[in-house]
């Protein structure tokens, strides 16, 4: 797991999701968000955080010394792309744990990934760069969740799940143990996932089912 969160931070993103990292900055008594970064925010400050700007002044607040970001964007496939410029730009990406989570000592959880509130990481269980773990969610021993995917609110994944990169568990799923779920792919809220899904499909329903193949990449 990443170490200690520099004490000013900057977060990528102002909206839905941004507004839950922030909380989740503060549960951990972390109280010096620099800022907001948002090209086209929806309003001016989230929480009482104002929004800065846009891309183009990170440049600009990695001159005046700020270090981390943490990157606050739904999207898996924006959020991959942000975090790899950030990378590029010495901008630490630090993992983002709730105090209310529970990890096991042997999970691995890497840079820039966000493990949110009530959620918990089982034994030996990793977590890849830029990873979402949402509210509540339950990831048993052994899983492997790829880059820049998202284990959504409520889901529960049994021992030995791999998700691919840039994949999204929608709302409420379950996975068997054992199961394979590629990379860019969709599975639907609710879903019951009891066989492996290939890269970039779209699946749901209870057992789940393929629906249509993903355009996203």
């Amino acid at each position: 797991m990443s170490g200690k969160i520099p004490r000013r931070v900057v977060v990528i993103g102002a909206g839905g999701h941004a507004k839950v990292v922030i909380e989740a900055l503060w549960a951990t008594g972390h109280n010096e968000i620099v800022g907001l970064i948002d090209p086209a925010p929806a309003k001016p400050s989230i929480l009482g955080v104002p929004v800065l700007g846009g891309d183009e002044i990170l440049a600009e607040l990695r001159g005046q010394g700020i270090l981390a970001a943490v990157v606050g964007i739904g999207d898996n496939a924006s959020r991959e792309r942000i975090g790899n410029r950030l990378l590029e730009m010495d901008f630490l990406l630090p993992a983002l744990v709730h105090p209310s989570a529970q990890i096991s000592p042997s999970a691995k959880i890497e840079e820039g990934a966000v493990v949110m509130a009530a959620a918990v990481v089982g034994t030996e269980t990793s977590i890849a760069r830029l990873a979402i773990v949402n509210t509540g969610a339950i990831l048993d021993h052994d899983n492997l969740i790829g880059i820049a995917a998202h284990i959504g609110p409520g889901c529960s994944l049994s021992g030995n799940v791999h998700v691919g990169d840039r994949t999204l568990v929608g709302v409420g799923s379950a996975v068997r143990p054992g199961i394979r779920i590629g990379s860019d792919s969709i599975i639907g809220a609710g879903s019951a996932v009891v066989a492996d899904v290939p890269d970039r499909a779209v699946v749901g329903g209870v057992p789940a089912r393929l629906l249509t193949r993903s355009r996203h990449l």
